[in-house]
């Protein structure tokens, strides 16, 4: 594991005091979990971008609270829509002896052969909760795709049983489907037809 992120604590108010913070290069925080209490805190912005390019978004961080070190996952966090930049984070605690339920993207794998056919690829959940042990979080939640073809869908309850971690899903949610092509229609073919067709010119008889 990385060397441990150096955390300050910080005053909760004013509002100011967060703005200058941020403007120093920190990001406000907020630590709570296993055997701690809930802390303000704040961390260095480059610390925690490097150590998460280093062990992943769900990764386990260390951070050294109060003289402290602690064990810890990102949970919560705001971000800059425009830059991806966190003003702001939660940190949960761990027992690293202990599973816990975090949430993993789906990542799929694999080329579709209901996909090259013309069918449409649509995944209507991105992220699934699994519980596993810290050590064993996943960077991802990997769906084979390979063998799925027009009109065919994943579920949860399809893969729960070979999946390496304990899902906590509904077995009916649909991971990826692949839907047929819109056919056109008559009434679009109608239509079609009609934009087509030369407008006539009208002269008005004087």
């Amino acid at each position: 594991m990385s060397t441990a992120i150096q955390s300050k604590l910080r005053e909760v108010k004013p509002k100011s005091t967060l703005t200058k913070l941020r403007n120093e290069g920190f990001i406000p925080s907020v630590v709570y979990g296993y055997q701690i209490e809930s802390m303000p805190i704040a961390v260095k912005e480059r610390d925690l971008m490097s150590t998460l390019r280093e062990v992943g978004r769900n990764g386990v961080l260390k951070i050294n609270v109060d003289g402290k070190d602690l064990n810890v996952v990102l949970g919560d966090y705001q971000e800059n829509a425009l830059n991806g930049e966190i003003f702001h984070a939660d940190f949960l605690a761990i027992n690293m002896t202990e599973e816990l339920e975090v949430n993993v993207t789906v990542h799929l794998v694999g080329d579709a052969p209901g996909e090259k056919e013309g069918g449409v690829l649509q995944q209507p959940i991105r992220e699934v909760t699994i519980k596993v042990k810290p050590s064993d979080i996943p960077e991802s939640f990997v769906v084979d795709i390979s063998n799925l073809q027009i009109g065919e869908s994943i579920t949860v309850k399809e893969i729960r049983e070979s999946s390496n971690f304990e899902l906590l899903n509904d077995d009916e949610e649909a991971l990826v489907v692949i839907s047929a092509p819109r056919a056109e229609t008559d009434e679009d073919a109608d239509e079609s037809e009609e934009a087509a067709a030369p407008v006539e010119e009208v002269n008005d008889a004087e």
